[in-house]
This record gives structure tokens, sequence and C-alpha cells, in this order.
């Protein structure tokens, strides 16, 4: 995956107050991720991967921000499916980026038949990203488990056009800090 993101520089510390006559309590640690390792495979392993080795990430999409967001290009808005489309798509994360892969535009065309088969058309950020070989089951096993009354489902990863940064949504490139 290409060095695109910047990260969040953290706040700057601020100086300490003078002492008091009580000692203030430590801060808790902030919560850890909710993400769990997910393999196409269909193990867990909530260790992470062994190795070291890159794990695309699935996680639960928060219903609030999918509802918001538009269907799937290529479904119509009132297609019964739609937002569950949405939902399954935006719970999949890259291991490297913070951003599900729906608001990164990687997911370039739906298409559904008569019996509810999808075919997905989507795209990586680059040909050589570490997760090319598993991405497309992670995005089939999303869409097979998460969408009630979908048919078979086949994803294709696609080249052209290239992905740039201009094809995530606004949410993304603010949380990327690209706006």
């Amino acid at each position: 995956m290409m060095n695109l993101f910047r990260r969040k520089r953290p706040p700057e510390p601020q100086p300490e107050a003078a002492p008091t006559a009580e000692p203030a309590a430590p801060a808790p640690p902030p919560p850890a991720p909710s993400y769990e390792a997910w393999s196409p495979a269909g193990g867990v392993d909530p260790m992470g991967p062994p190795g070291g080795e890159l794990m695309p990430q699935l996680v639960e999409a928060a219903p609030e921000v999918a509802d918001t967001l538009p269907p799937p290009p290529g479904v119509p808005a009132d297609h019964p499916l739609a937002g569950q489309l949405v939902r399954a798509l935006s719970s999949v994360y890259d291991p490297e980026i913070p951003v599900d892969i729906y608001q990164l535009g990687l997911v370039y065309d739906v298409t559904l038949n008569e019996a509810n088969d999808a075919h997905i058309c989507m795209t990586l950020t680059t040909p050589g990203c570490p997760v090319a070989g598993s991405m497309p089951g992670m995005v089939e096993h999303a869409v097979a488990s998460m969408v009630d009354g979908i048919g078979e489902v086949e994803v294709e990863l696609v080249w052209d056009p290239p992905w740039n940064p201009d094809m995530m949504s606004e949410a993304a490139q603010l949380e990327l800090g690209f706006m």
C-alpha cells in the first residue's frame, strides 16, 4: 500500500500545573480498538496475525454512519438491499488505513440481478497492495454474511480507473488529513 496517508500529530503536551496538596489520579488508558483480526478462511484470531503478517480488518460498521452514506454505485437508492450493502461494505477496513473501503472510494460498481446475486467491482489504493490477495474474499464474506436476502457474491478487482485520494468521501478526507 502506498504511504499516501498522513497520521495526525498528537497534541503538544501541556505544561504541568503547580503541585497541589493531593496528587491527581492517573488518567485511564484509552480504550482498545474494537477491530477483530479476520482471515478469509473464517477464523478469528484475537491475538492478531502470526509472524507479524498484515491481516485485513473486518468490523461492525456503525449503523448511524452507514445510514447517512449514499447507496453503492449501480444500486438504486430505493432497492431493498441498498442500506444493508452500504453497512456490509463499510465494515471492511484495510489494515493500514483507519477508514473503511466504502468511504475510501474503492467500490466502483455493484450489480444485482433478479436473484439478488451481487457482482462487485472494486479497486485498491495501489496494485502492489499487500492485501490484494485477501481483500476480495473479505468483501465477499462481509456482503454474504451481513446482507439478508443476498444471493451469490462475486468480487472483481479492477485497476481502471486508478484510485486516487479524490475518490474518498469528505469524511474520509477529513479523517486522513486531506482537508
